[in-house]
């Protein structure tokens, strides 16, 4: 097992989460919405349920879930330029959005949905890091809500959620692993890895990089065990924030 005595700028311990809050209820039209923080990483989820779904799922009975992801032009420290002015998504922002929407159909029974679409709205208002673990974390919440919301109001059945899913930032820095990257950490890792875990703890997607050294099977072992825990954790948050109203 790899060991990490080492402290880190903001004084929390090498496997301790960032402060995690949720706002439910935080836009006023979405049938699920919420602000989730990861530290000062903030990011706005919000549900919006149509009564459709894509062409190709036509006539099969299923529900969709999908997602989009934008971040604000003053989400960093220098303004971007948005990427509708440019005419086209970067590849990274493709890649998380596509994440997410995958991360939520892993824990989701489409079929018990019906023909419907739940399209979740990831927007970074601050990013220092774990912008697309935050969105995962957050959309879960957004996507129980406007599901809920649906069943409360009798066109749904029962719930289709099968389980709950987060996501979270380790890994390797100054040759010890560590949870919860912010900006800094991330920045100056050696081995950045991003895991996305169901509630019951199975892997629904695992992201990992050595930026220059390659790194161990322990090293490894290391960083999924600080992930587990710490989705585990979320998954209380989770569940509090949901019991909450």
């Amino acid at each position: 097992m790899i060991h990490s005595n080492q402290s880190r700028p903001d004084g929390r311990q090498p496997d301790q989460l960032r402060q995690i809050s949720f706002q439910r209820g935080f836009t006023r039209y979405a049938e699920g919405s919420v602000l989730v923080s990861f530290g000062e990483t903030k990011v706005l989820c919000n549900a919006t349920v149509e009564q459709r779904v894509p062409p190709f799922m036509r006539g099969e009975g299923r529900g969709w879930v999908t997602a989009e992801y934008s971040m604000l032009p003053r989400a960093t420290h220098t303004r971007s330029m948005r990427e509708a002015s440019k005419g086209k998504l970067s590849g990274r922002t493709q890649e998380i959005q596509r994440l997410i929407g995958r991360s939520l159909r892993a824990i989701t029974d489409l079929k018990a949905m019906g023909e419907i679409t739940v399209q979740i709205d990831c927007d970074v208002l601050q990013a220092d890091g774990g912008t697309r673990t935050a969105s995962i974390t957050g959309a879960y919440i957004a996507l129980h809500d406007a599901l809920a919301g649906l069943v409360k109001q009798g066109k749904l059945k029962k719930m289709p959620l099968l389980d709950s899913v987060s996501a979270i930032s380790v890994g390797i820095v100054k040759g010890g692993p560590i949870l919860d990257l912010n900006y800094d950490e991330d920045s100056s890792a050696d081995v950045d890895m991003n895991f996305v875990i169901t509630g019951s703890g199975c892997f629904v997607e695992v992201q990992g990089t050595a930026e220059e050294v390659p790194f161990s099977a322990a090293e490894l072992d290391a960083m999924r065990d600080f992930a587990l825990a710490g989705c585990n954790d979320l998954k209380q948050l989770q569940q509090a924030a949901l019991g909450s109203q």
